[in-house]
């Protein structure tokens, strides 16, 4: 059995490493911010377009590199948060959209996806209208940090260490006691997990919401990376 701490590390391993790629990826496909007009011209903003693009409100970068979560271990963190047709889901930080899909398709319930990358956003709704769930799921591509999901019965999470620690204190204000919560391969610091459950090389860890969450829980906390041996 792979222990929590070594799959942290292969996650947090994973996501840097593929940071790498696409960093090395941009600089031998020579980025450059030149004008590939030829003309001579300058370029002329399409009128239709311009004025949509110049009032979009301006999100910052995301905090992490996105990385999918196996379906399998989908799978298995809406069985450990025992989804039922009454609940209503929203994935933090919820990329391609598979999570709320997922949980749609299978469950009927209403889920709403939060990413702060517009091109994440994009492809879920693609992923939403080919699953035929479009009726049922939603994506705002909004800032997690900034988001009201105070309706929520069940959050999943895939995230980084730090990124779920400075959440936690909005996820306990917000949320409902007995709101459910499960976060792939990170946990919340001092904020204990209910379960701990180990899905081929992934960790899924599982909350309930406490009625009156000890001022510990309610504030941020420093985090530190796991050193690799």
């Amino acid at each position: 059995m792979i222990s929590p701490q070594t799959s942290l590390l292969q996650s947090l391993s994973h996501r840097l490493a593929l940071a790498t790629v696409i960093g090395l990826s941009l600089i031998s496909a020579g980025c450059s911010t030149t004008p590939t007009a030829t003309t001579g011209q300058p370029e002329t903003a399409d009128p239709a377009v311009a004025p949509a693009v110049a009032q979009a409100p301006a999100l910052r970068s995301p905090d992490v590199i996105y990385v999918p979560t196996p379906q399998a271990v989908v799978d298995r963190m809406l069985a450990i948060a025992k989804v039922n047709s009454k609940d209503k889901l929203y994935d933090l930080g919820s990329g391609d959209g598979r999570i709320p899909i997922t949980a749609a398709r299978k469950f009927g319930i209403r889920a709403t996806g939060i990413d702060i990358n517009p091109e994440r956003i994009r492809e879920a709704n693609i992923n939403a209208k080919k699953a035929g769930v479009t009726d049922r799921v939603r994506f705002l591509n909004q800032d997690l940090f900034q988001s009201k999901f105070s309706d929520a019965t069940v959050v999943t999470l895939y995230l980084l260490p730090e990124l779920n620690v400075k959440l936690r204190p909005q996820l306990l204000s917000q949320l409902k006691p007995g709101t459910r919560i499960v976060s792939h391969a990170f946990d919340m610091g001092d904020w204990k997990p209910d379960r701990i459950e180990q899905v081929g090389g992934s960790t899924i860890y599982f909350w309930t919401v406490p009625a009156n969450p000890p001022a510990n829980l309610r504030a941020s906390q420093v985090v530190r990376y796991p050193v690799a041996p």
